[in-house]
């Protein structure tokens, strides 16, 4: 889906980035399908944002952007050091507040309040946005998760602890906001962690049908079903291949060993941008039992060949150079790369597509 792109690349400035406060001494969990009766600071069916930011110097361009397609919706300028905002939004969501056309920026989940935001150019992302119901739940499910946000730092390294306590917050607050607009984030945070699709969807099945049809849940629903392809614990199937001297490889020939099998192409940008990632994560633990067979979908052996040596990929090749047409990317139904399956010894799926970080973090589980 692409409207989800722009929330998922922010993903991990929404969560911490701000240390917003609330002035409401009602700190209970908001039901944000009726805020809109319980909110007497609202003009009926339409939100106003009322800003105050020290810092920009007068004539600064202000942004309105939707969070998911990073569209602009507004544009105001500064003017003694005060923005605002008028417009209707159909149901809450993530809305980003952009100044100078750059980052850092303000964000918020916007219902249809009165939102009153203050804050300073040096510290634009710690603005303090109160007046929606929305972006309280929001707030405060930032808060349940800010003693455990190492789990969702690029660098941070892998915690057992950490992600349990983590995963537990979140259950929690899904169970107590099962109707509220912002809890399919909180699902997308929990997949991040556990990345296992069966327990996402369990999480996610208990949410109100309204709001599992949102956008973001639109997207978990959409992630789920392609998870279930070849999802963890199942066996993925046998299949085999030439290398690049000719020789017929098997995925079986592995047994015994844990496997990322890597679909990727000398041609794809961004899966040449995440072999460096694939490089230090073999180098740390080809030692440990680990091992990746790259499945090539190039059409041209020495193109193929030549990307091989060029980005440092020391470990087992195949290809039958048919493109989009390779055989085993039909039997796993890749239409879209880079992709890859991580298999245990016994050939069993315990994760799929890892990437950067989400890859070291996996590999750190079992390979201690």
């Amino acid at each position: 889906m692409k409207g989800i792109t722009l929330l998922l690349f922010i993903l991990p400035s929404l969560i911490f980035a701000q240390s917003t406060k609330s002035t409401s001494a009602n700190t209970s969990s908001v039901d944000l399908r009726t805020a809109s009766m319980q909110n007497s600071n609202k003009t009926e069916n339409t939100f106003s944002i009322d800003g105050t930011v020290i810092g920009f110097p007068d004539g600064t361009v202000v942004d309105l952007l939707n969070g998911q397609t990073g569209a602009t919706e507004s544009t105001t300028v500064l003017k003694a050091n005060k923005y605002s905002f008028t417009g209707k939004s159909e149901r809450p969501d993530f809305k980003i507040i952009l100044f100078d056309k750059k980052p850092p920026f303000i964000t918020l989940f916007l219902d249809n309040s009165k939102v009153t935001i203050t804050g300073t150019k040096d510290k634009i992302e710690k603005s303090i946005i109160t007046g929606s119901p929305s972006h309280k739940a929001f707030d405060e499910f930032n808060t349940t998760l800010e003693p455990y946000q190492s789990a969702f730092f690029e660098n941070g390294e892998y915690d057992s602890s950490i992600n349990a306590n983590a995963m537990r917050v979140i259950e929690e607050f899904v169970n107590s906001h099962t109707d509220a607009y912002i809890t399919p984030f909180a699902v997308i945070r929990y997949n991040q962690i556990d990345d296992d699709v069966i327990k996402t969807e369990k999480l996610f099945n208990k949410l109100d049908p309204v709001i599992k049809s949102t956008a973001m849940g639109k997207y978990i629903t959409q992630q789920i079903a392609e998870g279930k392809i070849n999802g963890a614990g199942t066996l993925l199937a046998d299949f085999s291949q030439q290398d690049t001297t000719g020789n017929l490889v098997s995925l079986s020939s592995f047994r015994g060993k844990y496997v990322l099998v890597d679909f990727w192409a000398s041609w794809c940008g961004p899966c040449r941008q995440e072999n460096p990632n694939l490089v230090a994560a073999y180098n740390k633990y080809k030692n440990k039992n680990f091992t990746v067979l790259g499945v090539s979908l190039d059409k041209t052996k020495q193109s193929w060949i030549d990307a091989i040596h060029k980005d440092g990929l020391t470990w087992t090749h195949i290809s039958d150079l048919q493109g989009w047409n390779n055989s085993v990317a039909q039997q796993f139904q890749i239409f879209n790369i880079p992709q890859n399956f991580l298999i245990d010894p016994q050939g069993k799926v315990i994760g799929k597509n890892l990437r950067g970080v989400a890859l070291e973090r996996k590999l750190a589980k079992y390979l201690r």
